[in-house]
Parts: structure tokens; sequence; C-alpha cells
């Protein structure tokens, strides 16, 4: 992975628009000629799973939004969301491309199976955005979080929580899908802080990123490791720290070892109040979701100025060099900062966290 411009690691909530960050908007005039389609535009969105609630919640949400609002109003957004299959996504896609939507933003389920897709819609004129998840073949450009960095924040919070870190300290590591590409990102970034300061005793990549699957595979860590014995467990994201946490429980584990977790869910904020999962890695989705609506609309409305300051950044695919893009980074969330960034943010009220199973958990940490 590669950068255009040099981009420094989050310290803040990363509340900033994109326009505060000096990144043109699609719609301001940059000296370009009049763009070569209307704002009567429609956006193709596909969705990877609903297992991760941000996608319904969150992504698509703000990106429907963003779009009716770069166009007037005029552009609108076709979605559909393939529930972890990716043959249910290729058909999903297919339909987009013959109904002749103007471009497509692709989460793809399995980044490799997509591939043909991709192509289709490329010998259609359609051209293909990224999203969170670098697909592979002829794709326009890709739209992330840092993922490597994602991984580097986990491995290093995950540090920090075990104090004086010793190789002798035994870690489980249960990574994401082996069909998504960030996965591996994660995994990279996670053992970059991990290797040669503590010991990787079990390591599983989970298939669709299922928490089930995380907890059979937690089980079977703690039968082979003994529940005593496992100081950390490094889970790639918060849907799976749940189902760790249930084969830990299981065992009749009364402390919890720290645990990270991804994506800020709206549970996984609450445990890690409560003291069960230690961290999570805070992503901040308007900002992921509203450059990537703006891209769409730049790219569709001819506006080159535009879209080339929006993807500073370069990667590259299996497939693909030099593939324009645009990473975000990341910030660790624990207990210190909850107010700080997805309050802040109006990602939740404390009052979606603050229930009344977690009021005590809530004051004692002064989030009222």
């Amino acid at each position: 992975m590669r950068r255009r411009t040099a981009m420094a690691v989050a310290v803040s909530t990363l509340s900033l628009s994109l326009a505060g960050c000096g990144m043109l908007s699609a719609t301001e005039d940059a000296g370009e000629a009049t763009p070569t389609k209307t704002n009567d535009i429609t956006v193709g969105v596909l969705m990877p799973e609903k297992t991760n609630t941000r996608y319904e919640e969150f992504d698509y949400p703000i990106i429907r939004d963003k779009v009716a609002s770069l166009t007037q109003n005029k552009g609108r957004t076709e979605y559909a969301n393939a529930d972890a299959d990716s043959d249910t996504q290729v058909t999903q896609m297919e339909r987009m491309i013959d109904e002749k939507v103007d471009i497509i933003l692709l989460d793809a389920v399995d980044a490799h199976a997509i591939v043909d897709t991709v192509r289709k819609a490329k010998d259609a004129g359609i051209p293909v955005i990224a999203y969170d998840r670098l697909a592979e073949g002829p794709i326009d450009a890709y739209v992330s979080f840092d993922n490597e960095l994602v991984g580097e924040v986990q491995g290093r919070t995950l540090v920090e929580a075990l104090g004086d870190v010793d190789t002798s300290d035994k870690i489980v590591m249960m990574n994401g899908s082996p069909t998504d590409p960030n996965a591996k990102q994660f995994k990279d970034g996670a053992l970059s802080e991990l290797k040669d300061r503590v010991t990787i005793s079990a390591s599983y990549d989970t298939k669709a990123w299922s928490p089930e699957a995380a907890q059979a595979n937690m089980t079977e860590a703690i039968n082979e490791i003994g529940k005593n014995n496992i100081a950390a467990v490094y889970s790639a994201n918060d849907a799976m720290a749940s189902g760790i946490i249930k084969a830990l429980e299981a065992a009749g584990v009364s402390k919890l070892p720290p645990i990270t977790g991804q994506d800020a869910e709206l549970s996984a904020v609450q445990r890690i109040v409560s003291g069960e999962q230690y961290m999570s890695v805070y992503k901040p989705y308007p900002q992921l979701a509203e450059a990537a609506a703006e891209m769409a609309v730049a790219r569709v409305q001819g506006r080159d100025i535009q879209f080339d300051a929006l993807t500073r950044d370069t990667v590259d695919s299996p497939t693909d060099k030099d593939i324009p893009a645009q990473l975000i980074t990341v910030v660790a969330l624990t207990k210190s900062n909850i107010e700080s960034t997805v309050i802040a943010d109006g990602i939740y009220k404390v009052s979606d966290i603050c229930t009344a199973k977690y009021a005590a958990d809530c004051k004692a940490i002064d989030l009222e």
C-alpha cells in the first residue's frame, strides 16, 4: 500500500468534515467545465452483510443522504445487502448493471469472487468504487479506513492493557474472514505490534466473521491452552468479540482477559463500559460514507479535479496497481474516550449506551 500524501495517525475524534480537512466537495467550483451529467443520477450501493450492524445503521443511510444533498435531492441510491452470500451479491450487482445505474459503490463479500462482475460493469461503462473492502478487477477507486493501522491500534492497545508484557503471555488471535482482504491487513497490522512480544498460542481465520464460529474457535482454544492461561484475546471485530466472551463465560472464566474489537457497535461500547471488552476501533463512518458519496457523484458528473482531490492515496489489488484511493484513519475506543468519540460525533447518545443494565457502570466512569 502506498500513499501519495502523508497521513497522520489519529489522536482525535476525527469529526471534521472532508471540507475541513482541505478536500474539495464534489459540488464546489474548481474552474472545471460544466459537469457531463446532471444531478439526476443513480448510485448503486452494495453492502456485504448484516451481522455487523454498521452497514444498515450508518454506512448506507449516510451515503443515501449525502448523494441527495450533493444533487439537490435529484440523485438517488439503489441499495442491496448480500447478507454474507457472495453469489447473492453477484446477482445483485448484475441486476444493477442491467438497470444501468450510473455508478456502483461495492463493499464485496468476497473480493475475488466478484471480479468477473466488476469487469461486466466496466464493459457496460459503469464505474465501480470499492467501498471498505478492496475488490479485485478494474475498479475506478477505493475508499476505506487504513486497515493495517486498524490492526496496529488493536495490537498496541492490547499490549498496553497487559502492562508488563512478556513473551510468556499467551494470546489467542481471532482473525476475520479469509475471503475479506481487509482481514489480512488487520492481522498483519496486529502482528506488527504483537510479534516477539507475546506468544500467539492459537490463531483462527473466522468464516464470514461469524460470532458463532468465533465462539466455537474460542472454545477450542480454551480447551487446548487452558482457561487460566490466556492473557488476552485479539478479536478482529466486535461481533466476534461477543462470541469469544460467551465461550469464556461458558468455560467459567470470571475475570475476563483484555479483548479487542472493531466497529464501535453499540453492544460493544456497552461491553467496554461494563469491562467485558477492553477496546474497540472507532472508525468515523460519517467521514467514510460521505467521502464515498462525494467520490461517486464527482466521478459520474465528470468533475475530475474534485475526484482527484478525494483520491490522493494509491493502493494495489491482486489484479490492478495504483488504484486511486482515500484511506481514512481511526482511533482506539476505550472507557476513557467514549464521550469524546462516538458521543461527540453523534453516533450514539449517552441514553443509548447507559440503559438500566449499564447505569451503574456508566456512573462509575462519569458517563451520565
